[in-house]
């Protein structure tokens, strides 16, 4: 009967490392097919296939259409859509004296000064928010990915601890049962050896399910059958950048200058936009008269009102306001978030020490009454008893090596930086 150390060696593989307990780190750059399962993805690679199937990046396409669109038209020679106006006017159905008269003409809006780079400098910085939207969408994406992945790491490193476990009390529950036989060991503790077998059994099929929940999660995110490639964490090198380069504040300023430059093409069109028409007329006075014809020119210049322009003027007052506002508290916000996420990832490493250590000693422990059971001197459900705080141990340091990971991609997110 071997050690319990050597039993659980396969478990210390896999939570020196978590990635040790998935397959190892991909090296192409592409993400891979669900033909593929045995292959495993880096974290990057589950970005791109989660984001080739989110709704956020069908979001972010439309809102840079949008705003290549609106540049179009700030480029436009006229200030809207141009208008033929056409009439007919004789007197058939009157006097019959054979009075015509027709009236073909062009009416095209004219831009305001000023109004046409008003309106091309806010298309600008419309361009300029859904491309850094892009950015944030993409950024957020990234933590759920990074959730998903760690979570799924630790329930994949703690089913192995359950069924290293198993596998150990099988052995124990044959030797006890051979040595019952033998007439070494009562049949009460081959009872007990098999009462502990089946416990470790349902802890394994409970951690095989909530792998397998998970497997689903990671599976309906990103599409993937591939499994993550975790790398081991550690603590950074380094600060992250401050949160200043974070791309949430990066947009958040971004949209007041948006709104700024809404603002300004709100004040440069104080009325609708004038109407420069130009028309050919064509007229017949009467029955044998010569035909009259004539080019006209005019202008229509509506006025603006308080009814008209206090409505925009205010309504755009008010985004600059809230757009000024929201980037002032989510500076505040994200300063805080990176702040709580070093705290975080110090603590996580710190902890992880610690619960290495215990699991270690629970071990030696382990091994230490497993040999005094095998001469005789320890009863077996004090080796039960070992056995099972070694392998809680070992569950627990798995979990805290997750959890130093996840806290290290939060941290990761919390300086906006992407994987």
């Amino acid at each position: 009967m071997k050690p319990v150390p050597s039993l659980v060696c396969c478990v210390l593989a896999g939570i020196t490392s978590i990635g040790g307990a998935l397959p190892a780190f991909a090296q192409s750059a592409s993400p891979v097919p669900r033909s593929a399962p045995e292959a495993a993805v880096s974290i990057a690679q589950a970005v791109e296939a989660a984001w080739l199937r989110a709704v956020e990046a069908r979001e972010a396409d439309a809102q840079a259409v949008r705003a290549r669109a609106d540049q179009v038209a700030a480029s436009s020679l006229s200030a809207g859509p141009p208008a033929l106006e056409l009439s007919h006017l004789d007197d058939r159905l009157h006097s019959n004296a054979g009075r015509r008269e027709t009236e073909v003409g062009i009416a095209w809006p004219l831009w305001l000064p000023g109004q046409r780079d008003a309106r091309r400098a806010t298309a600008d910085a419309a361009l300029r928010m859904a491309d850094l939207q892009f950015d944030v969408m993409r950024l957020r994406l990234a933590g759920q990915v990074h959730e998903a992945a760690w979570k799924l790491a630790a329930a994949q490193a703690e089913s192995q601890a359950y069924g290293t476990q198993r596998q150990y009390l099988q052995r124990i529950a044959d030797d006890v049962q051979r040595r019952v036989g033998a007439g070494d060991l009562a049949r009460s503790d081959a009872l007990v050896a098999r009462a502990e077998l089946l416990e470790a059994e349902s802890a394994e099929i409970e951690a095989a399910q909530r792998r397998a929940a998970l497997r689903l999660q990671w599976r309906s995110l990103t599409g993937l059958e591939a499994l993550p490639a975790m790398p081991s964490p550690a603590m950074p090198s380094a600060d992250p950048p401050e949160g200043g380069t974070h791309p949430e504040l990066r947009l958040a300023m971004q949209a007041v200058e948006h709104a700024q430059r809404k603002l300004d093409a709100v004040n440069v069109s104080r009325r609708d936009a004038p109407e420069l028409s130009v028309k050919y007329r064509q007229e017949a006075p009467g029955l044998g008269e010569r035909l009259q014809r004539g080019v006209g020119v005019g202008i229509r210049i509506p006025f603006g009102t308080d009814g008209r322009n206090a409505p925009l003027q205010a309504a755009a007052i008010g985004e600059l306001d809230v757009a000024d506002t929201n980037a002032q508290r989510l500076r505040d916000r994200l300063d805080a978030d990176l702040q709580t996420a070093r705290t975080a990832a110090r603590d996580a490493a710190r902890q992880l020490a610690s619960t290495r250590e215990r699991a270690t000693l629970l071990r030696e422990r382990a091994e230490l009454v497993e040999i005094s059971f095998k001469a005789g001197e320890t009863p077996l459900p004090d080796l039960l008893r070992a056995a099972n705080a070694a392998t809680q141990a070992d569950a627990a340091l798995a979990r805290q090596q997750a959890a130093l990971g996840l806290a290290q991609a939060r941290l990761q997110q919390a300086s906006g930086r992407f994987p």
